[in-house]
């Protein structure tokens, strides 16, 4: 399929021919739903932690006599039913990533480019690069695009100047190629790709 493509300053710089192997797929929501989970478990920290009541600094003493005061037969104060005690079944340090098929991650992504085309939330520009790094001119030229919340993905290489400009715009991303993911795509409005992207991923994927 075809696509116009444009200049950052929203003039018109012809067409591209998009592979319909990537971004002309029966959009699968269950295949995009299993990659996003699998990035967002791969971030999670898993620092949380409580004591256990071997690891809680109290008293190991008896808390009172075992005979004779009409009570419940208690010996330490760390058992979790005190209050100060440790905790049960707590939470404990521990990686929350699991395993994904690299084919299935693959197939995810090209999903998540399908999505973005069925959707017409799918940009093609001739190039991200700026004169300058002023961020007060690429905010102009990304209102006359009507983009306020986007991705954009270049090539291989960065232009320094776009990436410098864009960082402090809110709600906008600049990835590299090699840095697209499902994750990002889905999490801003709009998906901006360069013309070397779009080489990159039909190399990619060919």
């Amino acid at each position: 399929m075809d696509l116009t493509v444009t200049t950052l300053d929203g003039k018109d710089a012809g067409t591209v021919s998009l592979s319909d192997a990537i971004f002309g797929l029966d959009v699968r929501q269950d295949l995009i739903a299993r990659v996003i989970r699998w990035q967002l478990a791969k971030k999670q920290q898993g620092t949380h932690k409580t004591l256990t009541r071997g690891e809680v600094s109290r008293t190991g003493a008896k808390m009172y006599k075992q005979k004779g005061t009409g009570r419940a037969r208690h010996h330490s104060a760390r058992a979790p039913q005190f209050r100060g005690g440790g905790k049960a079944h707590g939470p404990v340090t521990r990686s929350h990533e699991h395993d994904l098929p690299k084919k299935v991650r693959a197939l995810g992504l090209r999903h998540a480019l399908s999505a973005k085309l069925k959707a017409d939330e799918l940009i093609i520009v001739d190039s991200l690069v700026a004169a300058e790094a002023k961020t007060k001119t690429l905010t102009g030229a990304f209102a006359s695009l009507g983009l306020t919340n986007a991705l954009f993905i270049g090539g291989a290489e960065l232009d320094n100047n776009f990436k410098l400009a864009a960082k402090n715009i809110p709600n906008v991303d600049v990835l590299p190629i090699q840095g697209i993911n499902v994750y990002d795509i889905l999490r801003r409005g709009k998906l901006v790709l360069s013309k070397d992207a779009i080489e990159a991923l039909e190399e990619r994927f060919k």
